[in-house]
């Protein structure tokens, strides 16, 4: 059932709540996933229309040349990068295949345990009050659990809050001396406050059991496209991640991004300054509504607990979407205690958000009282 022309709104959203995309084509606003809608500029998008032909018919380029594409944006070598058709691809293949044990801190992207083996992937709980991490319990935790990867996402999904630079490096030291690989997802780091203090990129080198995921489908704009890249001075590991993937896995469109993009960083930067202060505008009308725990957010999304006296977050996310035609992620698939009284809600535009708080507000207003 995909026509909805003659289905209740109800119906619709049983399909949507079981889909994992193609939101666009349904006429509903999208809080649930996670995008940078001030870019890529229709100019860069141009390039794609000249070239159509092209694109389509011919083979794209293979993974050395794409990761020096990539290289080129970041500033980086090409032999410390792998390039995937999306970040899952690459955690497909650490979680999936290379990874003996691997330990990740929960809440967080659900695919890095989803991806291993059921007996390999270990959950190191955050504290429910602040959900910090503590990266000296979580290294100790490693150790005693021999696990052969740790994974930390920053900003965290879905917490949206950074663990800082200088916790991380300390974690990388403790992990080293136990032969655990640091794997630091960093897909949502441009929408932090000076991203250029918090990201590791520049500190791969000194750290060889250290490396950095990053989804451009976020940052860029581009989740159609599908880029996402490894980052590490490991090239052991670096040549084992892009011997388990496919020779053509980033197609035509995605390869003519990577070449046109990085005339474009200014308008990139600039998008990413707009995500953020529409974020942060959001973040102070979610403070208004009363009984709401809102976490203060360095991602383009914010996490909240629901009032004690309101709805449930799947009912929530229900009344939002029948009765307002508005659609947020609730939480309870997360690990987390009551992950059902979580909501993750996306920034869009400052009136698409200014819309969300108010329809909040009703369906939630009533509950508690």
């Amino acid at each position: 059932m995909t026509n909805f022309d003659c289905e209740s709104q109800e119906q619709k959203y049983e399909f949507i709540a079981g889909q994992h995309g193609g939101y666009w084509r349904h006429g509903f606003i999208d809080h649930a996933y996670l995008y940078n809608l001030y870019f890529p500029p229709d100019a860069l998008l141009a390039h794609f229309g000249n070239d159509l032909r092209e694109l389509v018919l011919n083979y794209p380029v293979a993974q050395d040349v794409v990761a020096g594409l990539v290289g080129t944006l970041i500033g980086q070598p090409s032999p410390r990068i792998v390039v995937g058709n999306g970040a899952a691809e690459l955690i497909k293949v650490i979680s999936g295949n290379l990874s003996g044990r691997l330990i990740v801190p929960v809440p967080s992207f659900n695919e890095y345990v989803n991806a291993a083996p059921a007996d390999r992937a270990m959950e190191f709980p955050l504290e429910p009050s602040t959900f910090k991490l503590d990266v000296d319990q979580f290294a100790a935790q490693a150790a005693r659990c021999d696990a052969e990867v740790a994974v930390v996402v920053t900003p965290n999904n879905p917490t949206s809050l950074v663990v800082p630079k200088t916790d991380l490096l300390r974690l990388a030291k403790r992990l080293a001396g136990h032969d655990c690989t640091l794997i630091v997802d960093e897909s949502f780091m441009d929408f932090a406050p000076h991203p250029e203090q918090l990201t590791l990129e520049q500190d791969i080198e000194h750290h060889p059991n250290l490396a950095v995921i990053k989804s451009m489908s976020k940052a860029y704009g581009i989740c159609g496209l599908r880029i996402g890249y490894l980052l590490t001075a490991n090239r052991e590991l670096a040549e084992t991640i892009r011997g388990r993937i496919p020779i053509w896995n980033i197609n035509g469109f995605a390869e003519a991004f990577l070449r046109h993009v990085p005339k474009y960083r200014r308008k990139f930067s600039e998008s990413c300054r707009q995500v953020a202060a529409d974020r942060d505008a959001l973040y102070r009308q979610l403070c208004t509504v009363s009984g709401m725990t809102v976490y203060r957010p360095a991602a383009n999304f914010i996490f909240c607990r629901l009032p004690n006296g309101a709805a449930s977050g799947p009912e929530v996310t229900r009344r939002l979407f029948v009765e307002h035609n508005m659609y947020v992620k609730h939480c309870q698939g997360k690990t987390l205690p009551d992950g059902d009284r979580y909501l993750r809600i996306a920034s869009r535009t400052q009136s698409e958000n200014a819309n969300l708080v108010e329809a909040l507000k009703d369906v939630i207003g009533p509950k508690d009282h």
